[in-house]
Protein backbone atom coordinates (compact mmCIF):
# COMPACT_ATOMS: atom_id res chain seq x y z
CA UNK A 1 0.00 0.00 0.00
CA UNK A 2 3.18 2.38 0.66
CA UNK A 3 4.89 1.98 -2.91
CA UNK A 4 1.51 2.10 -4.65
CA UNK A 5 0.74 5.80 -4.27
CA UNK A 6 4.07 7.07 -5.19
CA UNK A 7 3.91 5.00 -8.00
CA UNK A 8 0.22 6.33 -9.30
CA UNK A 9 1.70 10.01 -8.65
CA UNK A 10 4.55 9.04 -10.92
CA UNK A 11 2.23 7.78 -13.66
CA UNK A 12 0.19 11.27 -12.98
CA UNK A 13 3.33 13.66 -13.12
CA UNK A 14 4.30 11.88 -16.61
CA UNK A 15 0.42 11.95 -18.12
CA UNK A 16 0.43 15.69 -17.36
CA UNK A 17 2.67 17.02 -20.69
CA UNK A 18 0.26 14.32 -22.63
CA UNK A 19 -2.57 16.18 -20.88
CA UNK A 20 -1.74 19.55 -22.04
CA UNK A 21 -0.83 18.82 -25.41
CA UNK A 22 -4.71 17.08 -25.50
CA UNK A 23 -5.58 20.13 -24.89
CA UNK A 24 -4.04 22.10 -27.74
CA UNK A 25 -5.39 19.74 -30.44
CA UNK A 26 -8.77 20.43 -28.63
CA UNK A 27 -8.62 23.60 -29.04
CA UNK A 28 -7.31 22.84 -32.70
CA UNK A 29 -10.27 20.47 -33.31
CA UNK A 30 -12.65 23.10 -31.99
CA UNK A 31 -11.58 25.22 -34.60
CA UNK A 32 -12.02 22.82 -37.45
CA UNK A 33 -15.87 22.19 -36.02
CA UNK A 34 -16.19 26.09 -35.94
CA UNK A 35 -14.88 26.84 -39.74
CA UNK A 36 -17.17 23.97 -40.88
CA UNK A 37 -19.93 25.53 -39.14
CA UNK A 38 -19.92 28.70 -40.02
CA UNK A 39 -18.47 27.99 -43.57
CA UNK A 40 -22.39 28.14 -45.27
CA UNK A 41 -23.31 30.82 -42.97
CA UNK A 42 -19.97 33.26 -43.47
CA UNK A 43 -20.56 34.76 -39.48
CA UNK A 44 -16.97 36.86 -39.34
CA UNK A 45 -17.31 36.48 -35.30
CA UNK A 46 -16.83 32.68 -35.41
CA UNK A 47 -14.08 33.15 -37.78
CA UNK A 48 -12.17 35.24 -35.21
CA UNK A 49 -13.32 33.01 -32.99
CA UNK A 50 -11.86 29.89 -34.73
CA UNK A 51 -8.45 32.02 -35.26
CA UNK A 52 -7.95 32.83 -31.43
CA UNK A 53 -8.62 28.91 -31.00
CA UNK A 54 -5.28 28.11 -32.99
CA UNK A 55 -3.44 31.14 -30.67
CA UNK A 56 -5.16 29.50 -27.78
CA UNK A 57 -3.67 25.61 -29.35
CA UNK A 58 -0.04 27.90 -29.33
CA UNK A 59 0.08 28.51 -26.19
CA UNK A 60 -0.64 25.03 -24.77
CA UNK A 61 1.64 24.00 -27.42
CA UNK A 62 4.22 26.05 -25.72
CA UNK A 63 3.49 24.85 -22.46
CA UNK A 64 3.56 21.28 -22.90
CA UNK A 65 7.78 21.47 -23.17
CA UNK A 66 7.65 23.50 -20.60
CA UNK A 67 5.78 21.24 -18.25
CA UNK A 68 7.54 18.08 -19.11
CA UNK A 69 10.92 20.07 -18.73
CA UNK A 70 9.51 21.22 -15.38
CA UNK A 71 8.41 17.51 -14.21
CA UNK A 72 11.80 16.11 -16.08
CA UNK A 73 9.25 13.67 -17.71
CA UNK A 74 9.99 14.29 -21.17
CA UNK A 75 9.79 11.35 -23.15
CA UNK A 76 9.71 9.93 -26.46
CA UNK A 77 5.62 9.21 -26.53
CA UNK A 78 5.09 12.64 -25.34
CA UNK A 79 7.32 13.84 -28.81
CA UNK A 80 5.24 11.88 -30.89
CA UNK A 81 2.24 13.07 -29.50
CA UNK A 82 3.33 16.64 -30.32
CA UNK A 83 4.01 16.35 -33.49
CA UNK A 84 1.29 14.87 -34.61
CA UNK A 85 -0.76 17.30 -32.24
CA UNK A 86 0.88 20.10 -34.51
CA UNK A 87 -0.07 18.55 -37.66
CA UNK A 88 -3.92 19.24 -37.07
CA UNK A 89 -3.39 22.71 -34.79
CA UNK A 90 -0.96 24.45 -36.69
CA UNK A 91 -1.49 22.32 -40.74
CA UNK A 92 -5.21 21.39 -40.94
CA UNK A 93 -7.38 23.66 -38.75
CA UNK A 94 -5.77 27.07 -40.28
CA UNK A 95 -5.90 25.42 -43.51
CA UNK A 96 -9.20 24.41 -43.07
CA UNK A 97 -9.94 27.86 -41.12
CA UNK A 98 -8.56 29.77 -44.41
CA UNK A 99 -10.20 27.98 -47.12
CA UNK A 100 -13.54 28.22 -45.69
CA UNK A 101 -13.02 31.89 -45.05
CA UNK A 102 -11.87 32.79 -48.09
CA UNK A 103 -13.73 30.69 -50.30
CA UNK A 104 -16.95 29.06 -49.13
CA UNK A 105 -19.03 32.24 -49.65
CA UNK A 106 -17.87 31.87 -53.62
CA UNK A 107 -18.82 29.08 -54.44
CA UNK A 108 -21.21 29.55 -56.74
CA UNK A 109 -20.21 32.32 -58.70
CA UNK A 110 -16.37 31.38 -58.82
CA UNK A 111 -16.02 27.54 -58.92
CA UNK A 112 -12.91 27.13 -60.24
CA UNK A 113 -11.22 29.61 -58.17
CA UNK A 114 -12.81 27.75 -54.79
CA UNK A 115 -11.35 24.76 -56.32
CA UNK A 116 -7.84 26.74 -56.79
CA UNK A 117 -8.00 27.95 -53.56
CA UNK A 118 -8.85 24.87 -52.17
CA UNK A 119 -5.44 23.76 -53.69
CA UNK A 120 -3.07 26.55 -52.28
CA UNK A 121 -4.83 25.59 -48.79
CA UNK A 122 -3.68 22.26 -49.16
CA UNK A 123 -0.24 23.24 -50.58
CA UNK A 124 0.31 24.95 -46.98
CA UNK A 125 -0.80 21.87 -45.30
CA UNK A 126 1.53 19.87 -46.90
CA UNK A 127 4.42 22.13 -46.39
CA UNK A 128 3.79 22.53 -42.95
CA UNK A 129 3.97 18.47 -42.72
CA UNK A 130 7.48 18.52 -44.34
CA UNK A 131 8.80 21.25 -42.13
CA UNK A 132 7.66 19.15 -38.76
CA UNK A 133 8.81 15.90 -41.01
CA UNK A 134 12.18 17.83 -41.22
CA UNK A 135 12.81 19.39 -37.64
CA UNK A 136 11.94 15.64 -36.47
CA UNK A 137 15.10 14.64 -38.19
CA UNK A 138 17.29 17.58 -37.51
CA UNK A 139 17.27 17.77 -33.81
CA UNK A 140 20.94 18.18 -32.61
CA UNK A 141 22.38 18.58 -35.82
CA UNK A 142 21.23 22.34 -36.39
CA UNK A 143 22.01 25.33 -34.48
CA UNK A 144 19.91 25.37 -31.86
CA UNK A 145 19.26 29.72 -31.89
CA UNK A 146 17.64 29.47 -35.51
CA UNK A 147 15.09 27.08 -37.27
CA UNK A 148 15.71 25.75 -40.63
CA UNK A 149 12.32 27.89 -42.61
CA UNK A 150 9.65 29.57 -40.88
CA UNK A 151 8.44 27.11 -38.09
CA UNK A 152 4.79 25.61 -38.34
CA UNK A 153 3.61 27.35 -35.21
CA UNK A 154 4.27 30.71 -36.87
CA UNK A 155 3.29 29.74 -40.24
CA UNK A 156 -0.18 28.90 -38.64
CA UNK A 157 -0.40 32.28 -36.65
CA UNK A 158 0.85 34.57 -39.93
CA UNK A 159 -2.06 33.44 -41.85
CA UNK A 160 -4.66 33.27 -38.71
CA UNK A 161 -3.36 36.61 -37.59
CA UNK A 162 -5.55 37.93 -41.45
CA UNK A 163 -8.76 36.31 -40.33
CA UNK A 164 -8.16 37.85 -36.69
CA UNK A 165 -7.41 41.06 -38.68
CA UNK A 166 -10.51 40.95 -41.01
CA UNK A 167 -12.89 38.29 -40.48
CA UNK A 168 -15.24 39.38 -42.92
CA UNK A 169 -15.07 36.30 -45.21
CA UNK A 170 -14.01 37.48 -48.31
CA UNK A 171 -16.57 38.12 -51.28
CA UNK A 172 -14.30 39.18 -54.63
CA UNK A 173 -12.06 36.60 -57.11
CA UNK A 174 -8.90 39.40 -56.27
CA UNK A 175 -9.30 38.57 -52.88
CA UNK A 176 -9.44 34.95 -53.45
CA UNK A 177 -6.15 35.24 -55.48
CA UNK A 178 -4.02 37.33 -52.71
CA UNK A 179 -5.20 34.53 -50.07
CA UNK A 180 -3.59 31.75 -52.59
CA UNK A 181 -0.49 33.77 -52.48
CA UNK A 182 -0.43 34.25 -48.63
CA UNK A 183 -1.05 30.45 -48.39
CA UNK A 184 1.64 29.04 -51.03
CA UNK A 185 4.35 31.50 -49.90
CA UNK A 186 3.76 30.94 -45.87
CA UNK A 187 3.85 27.12 -47.09
CA UNK A 188 7.60 28.38 -49.78
CA UNK A 189 8.76 29.63 -46.29
CA UNK A 190 8.21 26.57 -43.81
CA UNK A 191 9.62 24.45 -46.10
CA UNK A 192 12.79 26.80 -47.15
CA UNK A 193 16.16 26.43 -45.61
CA UNK A 194 16.00 30.64 -44.54
CA UNK A 195 17.23 30.62 -40.88
CA UNK A 196 14.50 31.86 -38.59
CA UNK A 197 15.29 32.84 -35.01
CA UNK A 198 14.42 31.00 -32.22
CA UNK A 199 13.36 31.62 -28.73
CA UNK A 200 16.90 30.49 -27.79
CA UNK A 201 18.53 33.56 -29.18
CA UNK A 202 20.69 35.48 -26.12
CA UNK A 203 18.63 37.76 -24.08
CA UNK A 204 19.54 41.53 -24.56
CA UNK A 205 18.01 45.21 -23.76
CA UNK A 206 17.12 45.16 -27.95
CA UNK A 207 14.76 42.98 -27.39
CA UNK A 208 13.43 44.35 -24.30
CA UNK A 209 13.31 47.40 -26.54
CA UNK A 210 11.42 45.55 -29.40
CA UNK A 211 8.84 43.94 -26.86
CA UNK A 212 8.38 47.62 -25.71
CA UNK A 213 7.15 48.94 -29.42
CA UNK A 214 5.53 46.00 -30.06
CA UNK A 215 2.81 46.98 -26.84
CA UNK A 216 2.46 50.19 -28.09
CA UNK A 217 1.77 48.65 -31.57
CA UNK A 218 -0.76 46.46 -30.27
CA UNK A 219 -2.93 49.30 -28.05
CA UNK A 220 -3.02 51.34 -31.20
CA UNK A 221 -4.00 49.01 -33.81
CA UNK A 222 -5.39 46.25 -31.58
CA UNK A 223 -6.06 42.84 -34.05
CA UNK A 224 -4.56 44.57 -36.99
CA UNK A 225 -1.05 44.85 -35.18
CA UNK A 226 -0.84 41.12 -35.67
CA UNK A 227 -1.05 40.88 -39.34
CA UNK A 228 1.59 43.97 -39.14
CA UNK A 229 3.93 41.75 -37.04
CA UNK A 230 3.99 38.71 -38.81
CA UNK A 231 4.75 41.40 -42.10
CA UNK A 232 7.84 42.84 -39.79
CA UNK A 233 8.55 39.06 -39.04
CA UNK A 234 9.30 37.94 -42.22
CA UNK A 235 10.56 40.87 -43.53
CA UNK A 236 13.35 41.01 -41.17
CA UNK A 237 14.25 37.57 -41.48
CA UNK A 238 14.54 38.11 -45.46
CA UNK A 239 16.66 41.14 -44.88
CA UNK A 240 19.05 38.99 -42.19
CA UNK A 241 19.59 36.25 -44.41
CA UNK A 242 20.45 38.24 -47.85
CA UNK A 243 22.91 40.23 -45.42
CA UNK A 244 24.71 37.25 -44.24
CA UNK A 245 25.15 36.25 -47.63
CA UNK A 246 26.62 39.42 -48.42
CA UNK A 247 29.13 38.97 -45.32
CA UNK A 248 27.35 41.03 -43.06
CA UNK A 249 27.94 39.57 -39.49
CA UNK A 250 26.66 42.24 -37.10
CA UNK A 251 24.64 39.37 -35.67
CA UNK A 252 25.59 35.87 -35.56
CA UNK A 253 24.70 33.02 -38.35
CA UNK A 254 24.14 29.90 -37.83
CA UNK A 255 26.78 27.44 -37.05
CA UNK A 256 27.58 24.45 -39.68
CA UNK A 257 27.40 21.03 -38.26
CA UNK A 258 29.13 18.52 -39.86
CA UNK A 259 27.81 14.89 -40.23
Amino acid sequence: MNTERPRRLARAKFALPSFVTLLSIACGFASIVISVDNAPVGDPHEYRLAAILLVLAGVFDALDGFVARATNTQSEFGVQLDSIADVMNFGCAPGLLLYCYGYAQMAAQHPTLVRMGGLACFVFVACGALRLARFNISVGRTDPRYFVGMPITAGAACVASVVVAWPEPLVTPMQGFLLMALMIAVGTLMVSTLRFPSSKQPKNAKLLVALAVCLVLLALLRTRFFALFFVMYVSATLLLNIAWRTGWRGIAPPKVYED
